[in-house]
Order: structure tokens, then C-alpha cells, then sequence
């Protein structure tokens, strides 16, 4: 399902990972994607406190360029202005939608449904987990769409890292307006991942 685009204001992507999840790679193959289609696309980045404790939040805009004008890109995601946010485990989504990068009128929502528990869940006494119920309750709300399954599972299976597995979710979704060869292409010529 391919999504209509806009050529006027950026098509933005937010990827929430921690660290060893490879969402620095994932941020590579998406501009690597939006360059190879004759687009202007800029990746920045804004680190978590540490691994666990907080995850990085790669920010991403793409835009055509206009008349051989290349565009002025955002540094950071602004709430209600992300199309597409992928989040490589289940409560960073909803940390996601806490923060208002997940709106229903605009957002696609791509997240792993497994649990990486955090520093301070694992330091309570007993079961400190965070009670994902909340995050459940309120998904199905706060995006246009969803796409949610255990990215983690399906990465071991096949022997690969979660960040392909995203990237492969993204290619399915259609939230971009680039074809699946553009995104083999992609992954190819990362090198990682392939």
C-alpha cells in the first residue's frame, strides 16, 4: 500500500534504538535509498544517556529537490510532524507516542512488539517490568497505522540484526513512494545486513 506524498514539506522518519540494535545502519540504507532516487535526504542523531537507559532517536527528512534547489533539513523530530516512526522494541514506541512523534492524523507506526527491559526495571526488587498494557491500550489510537510484530524473533531466526528486519517492515509498508528494488539496492550496497 503505497502512501501519497507531498513534494511540499520533507517526509520525516524517527527510528528509536539502543545500542547494538543497528539503527545507525538502518538511518545509513534510508538515505543511502532516498539519495540513489535522486532525493536529498539528511540523518542526524540524538544519543540516549546509555545503552538501556535511553535510546538514540535517528532522525531522518527526505524531500525531492526543487528546481536543483537542494532543501534546508530539520536537526530533530518535532511532535505532529513525523510520517513514519520505527521503534526497535515495544516501549520505546510508546515513549514515542509520549513525546508526540506519533500522531493519528499522519504516522506510520513500525515497531518491534518484543521487550528489552530497561536499567530501571531491572534494578527494582521483584518484577520491576513497566506494564506494557498502556502501551497496548493506547496504539491502536495513536497512529494512522500500525505495523507491529516481534522483530527481534524474526532477526534471530534468520540470522540477522532487528535493523534489517525494520528496513524490510518500512519496504513493506509503503510508506515511502520507492520501489522494493530500491530497497534491495539499498541494502546491497550497505553491505550490512544483506
Amino acid at each position: 500500500m503505497s502512501v501519497p506524498f507531498s513534494s511540499d514539506r520533507p517526509l520525516s522518519l524517527a527510528i528509536l534504538a539502543m545500542g547494538g540494535q543497528g539503527g545507525g545502519v538502518l538511518a545509513d540504507w534510508i538515505v543511502h535509498l532516498a539519495g540513489a532516487q535522486g532525493w536529498a535526504a539528511q540523518s542526524t542523531s540524538v544519543p540516549g544517556v546509555a545503552q538501556r537507559t535511553g535510546a538514540t532517536i535517528y532522525y531522518i527528512e527526505m524531500l525531492p529537490p526543487k528546481d536543483g534547489v537542494r532543501p534546508v533539513f530539520s536537526l530533530m523530530p518535532t511532535p505532529g510532524d513525523v510520517d513514519v516512526v520505527m521503534a526497535a522494541e515495544f516501549m520505546e514506541a510508546g515513549r514515542a507516542m509520549l513525546r508526540g512523534l506519533v500522531t493519528p492524523e499522519r504516522t506510520t507506526l513500525i515497531a518491534s512488539n518484543h521487550r528489552s527491559y530497561a536499567v530501571v526495571e531491572k534494578i527494582a526488587p521483584g518484577d520491576g517490568a513497566s506494564d506494557s498494557g498502556a502501551v497496548v491500550d493506547a496504539i491502536d489510537v495513536a497512529a494512522r497505522r500500525i505495523i507491529a510484530f516481534d522483530m527481534q524473533k524474526l532477526a534471530e531466526e534468520t540470522g540477522s540484526a532487528i535493523s534489517a528486519t525494520m528496513f524490510g517492515a518500512l519496504a513493506g509498508s509503503g510508506a515511502l513512494p520507492f520501489p522494493k528494488e530500491a530497497f534491495e539496492a539499498a541494502i546491497r550496497a550497505g553491505g550490512k545486513g544483506v
